[in-house]
């Protein structure tokens, strides 16, 4: 009996895939753009026809925004403020995560629900009494300012916490009978099953650490504190006419956030999807 093959490529195969490059490029194009633009001279940022290539190549708007804007100094600042936020987090989220899914103590859902509803608050109904905090604890202008109001976050607990709700109890009972502490079975037998989600809490909350501005405008006023989007929106400000360096200045600041999911990407993916499918 002949066996009759099925075509591969069917239209409607096609036009998705027509539809996902499409769309790639679309968003794409903007960044790509960008970069273009910093490697450009400051004449031909807007050449008729527009230069798809940069001719000539230049490195004048890197070596300006380091050297003249103390680019470095901006993105030194944002890394160790979002390292130490990130950081914070995955310890933090995941042992609060733990307890509200695997310890039982009394109250625990009606916590958690209060925790839930501060996530319909908005930020800025915060910014305030945070604000009058650091201010009474002399820390504002440090870069305490910048990390403690951010060490934790109701999101990161939810998140871990749905993903704890997954794991076998078996294993945290027979690791009690065993004779494993309370903080033995988190760090040695949960901690480690927890990589996909703790690679999705890290790209959440070093992509929101590195882009927070509204937070940074208010604490921060000193101009060596600087982050990088104080100091990108500075140099906006001073050089309204240089987009070359602007673009140079965007690049430096989104490398690193994309650096990080290109890490983090497949753990990413797999803490997104968990769940999803039953075995």
């Amino acid at each position: 009996m002949a066996v009759v093959r099925k075509p591969f490529f069917k239209p409607y195969r096609i036009l998705l895939y027509f539809a996902l490059v499409s769309s790639s490029l679309i968003m794409l194009f903007p960044l790509y753009w960008v970069v273009v633009t910093s490697f450009k001279l400051e004449e031909f940022v807007f050449a008729s026809p527009p230069q798809w290539f940069p001719d000539p190549y230049t490195l004048q708007n890197y070596i300006a925004v380091i050297v003249k804007h103390s680019f470095g100094k901006y993105m030194f600042n944002s890394l160790l403020v979002a390292t130490s936020v990130t950081f914070a987090h995955v310890c933090f989220d995941t042992m609060a995560g733990y307890a509200f899914a695997k310890l039982h103590f009394w109250g625990r859902n009606t916590i958690f629900f209060i925790l839930l509803i501060t996530l319909m608050v908005p930020f800025q109904v915060n910014l305030i009494p945070i604000y009058r905090m650091m201010s009474s604890a002399h820390l504002l202008n440090t870069y305490w300012a910048l990390i403690l109001p951010n060490m934790t976050s109701v999101f990161g607990i939810f998140l871990v916490r749905q993903y704890m709700l997954s794991l076998p109890n078996e294993l945290i009972e027979s690791a009690r009978i065993d004779g494993c502490s309370e903080f033995g079975i988190f760090w040695k037998i949960i901690f480690p099953q927890c990589t996909p989600i703790i690679a999705t809490l890290v790209i959440f909350t070093f992509m929101g650490a590195w882009n927070d501005f509204i937070w940074a405008r208010i604490a921060i006023s000193n101009e060596s504190l600087f982050t990088l989007p104080l100091g990108l929106a500075n140099l906006q400000a001073k050089n309204t006419s240089m987009w070359g360096q602007n673009m140079a200045g965007t690049v430096f600041a989104a490398l690193p956030l994309i650096c990080v999911f290109l890490i983090f990407q497949k753990r990413f993916i797999a803490g997104m999807t968990a769940g999803a499918v039953k075995n």
